[in-house]
């Protein structure tokens, strides 16, 4: 009996990382300033928003490597089969906002890097565009020599540091924090400013967190990698289980990092930094109150090392996805026969094209806006991403129950409910968020 639970146990783990891939892809903008953000403006107060986010967008999330693992080809085979609308309709997601979302966590790294290495450590006061550049420069450059398989081994390695250091801290400040009797419930302002305000960040915080809703399709392409790369097609048990860890990651760093701004800045006269730099001290400024000044460049580093961590997964991401849609356009998605060899995408001069143009518009977006709008870049896109969700989570019910999904593959009648109740919420969300823009 031994035997086959140890079994079970390896098959497992040779599943297990595109949801940690997930995980470094989300851990990024929604969680290093969206949810610190949260806590230092506004305390405790939307932990549950925070929450609710996260359960309504867990089944449309987790239908992207299900349907992977159940049919062998990625969301995008299943976008195809539901006509030629689900494909353009992702193809306008996708264009509007794969710009704006690569510019936003670059931007961020580069101001992590800039703000306590280049400029502490080096002296230097370069343009944050440059930063950017080398950050990207730097991405392709890993993604070109190792591919997939540094990609995933690199993910594990900085994941688990950044969660161990988030965790402690967090667990250090909170015993403080729950002295000062904050409110866990969100008071609605009197004044319409401060109520707009409102309704704008929660917009913002709930667009990205844990991350936009494309990820789903990203998550399905890298299964389908990593099924190459081991030589393993993942069961919907194992794509799952893969899946639990990298979400149950998102969840506790979510509220880890709201937690910290809340200790640290909420009710204080610090309040967020607009500038992208001095946002990026004040993060490095949360750990060091908690630990003391001997940790800051070990804080540092992982700071560093987690944003780096997402652009370099969102800068595989968006070549992957554009070309894989292009082709879905053309033909049907066929199931790799595993005995034959195939060349990976990120070998193609497609994904390298791709890649190229996304680079050049990233950074033609970060150097228009600079370090003092990354606030308004980063609502933007966490906007655009919120305004699409209800859309995607439908395409990804309709998949996940498609006639080409066998009936043990399907979601059974409790999960299909919570994917309808997400649907329903973020269809609401959407509508209340464009009527109250509307009406002013």
């Amino acid at each position: 009996m031994e035997e086959p639970q140890i079994g079970a146990v390896s098959r497992c783990v040779k599943a297990l990382g595109p949801g940690i891939l997930f995980a470094g892809a989300a851990i990024g903008v929604s969680h290093l300033v969206q949810a610190t953000r949260a806590g230092a403006v506004y305390g405790l107060s939307l932990i549950g928003l925070v929450l609710l986010a996260h359960a309504m967008k867990l089944p449309a999330m987790l239908f992207g490597p299900r349907y992977a693992a159940a049919t062998g080809t990625s969301l995008l085979q299943g976008y195809r089969r539901q006509g030629t609308h689900a494909i353009i309709a992702f193809s306008i997601i996708t264009l509007g906002t794969m710009f704006t979302i690569q510019a936003a966590v670059t931007l961020v790294t580069a101001a992590i890097v800039q703000g306590v290495l280049i400029g502490p450590v080096l002296g230097l006061d370069l343009p944050l565009w440059v930063v950017s550049a080398g950050v990207l420069g730097l991405c392709a450059m890993l993604i070109g020599v190792g591919g997939f398989g540094w990609l995933d081994g690199v993910l594990k390695v900085l994941m688990g540091i950044m969660a161990i250091t988030t965790f402690v801290a967090a667990g250090l400040a909170l015993p403080g924090l729950l002295e000062q009797g904050l409110p866990v419930l969100p008071s609605i302002p009197n004044d319409a400013a401060s109520r707009a305000a409102l309704i704008a960040f929660v917009v913002a915080l709930a667009g990205w967190m844990p991350a936009p809703l494309d990820i789903s399709v990203w998550h399905s392409l890298w299964t389908l990698a990593r099924e190459k790369q081991t030589h393993h097609a993942p069961t919907r048990r194992e794509a799952g289980f893969d899946f639990g860890v990298g979400y149950a990651l998102c969840v506790l760093l979510a509220l880890g990092f709201l937690v910290l701004g809340a200790a640290e800045m909420h009710g204080s006269d610090v309040a967020p930094a607009a500038s992208s730099s001095a946002f990026a001290t004040q993060l490095i400024d949360l750990y060091t109150a908690s630990f003391g000044a001997w940790v800051r460049p070990i804080i540092a580093a992982c700071a560093i090392a987690v944003m780096f961590s997402t652009t370099l997964t969102v800068l595989d991401a968006l070549p992957r996805t554009i070309v894989v849609l292009a082709r879905r356009f053309a033909t049907d998605e066929l199931k790799q026969d595993p005995d034959r060899p195939t060349r990976e995408l990120c070998r193609t001069r497609g994904y390298w094209a791709a890649l190229l143009i996304i680079v050049g518009g990233a950074l033609w977006i970060i150097a228009g806006v600079g370090g003092a709008g990354f606030r308004s870049l980063i609502d933007l896109a966490t906007t655009l991403s919120f305004l699409g969700t209800p859309l995607l989570a439908w395409f990804n019910h309709r998949a996940i129950t498609g006639p080409e999904i066998r009936t043990a593959d399907r979601p059974g009648a409790a999960m299909r409910l919570w994917s309808w109740a997400g649907i329903v919420f973020w269809a609401v969300f959407a509508g209340v968020y464009l009527w109250t823009r509307a009406t002013g």
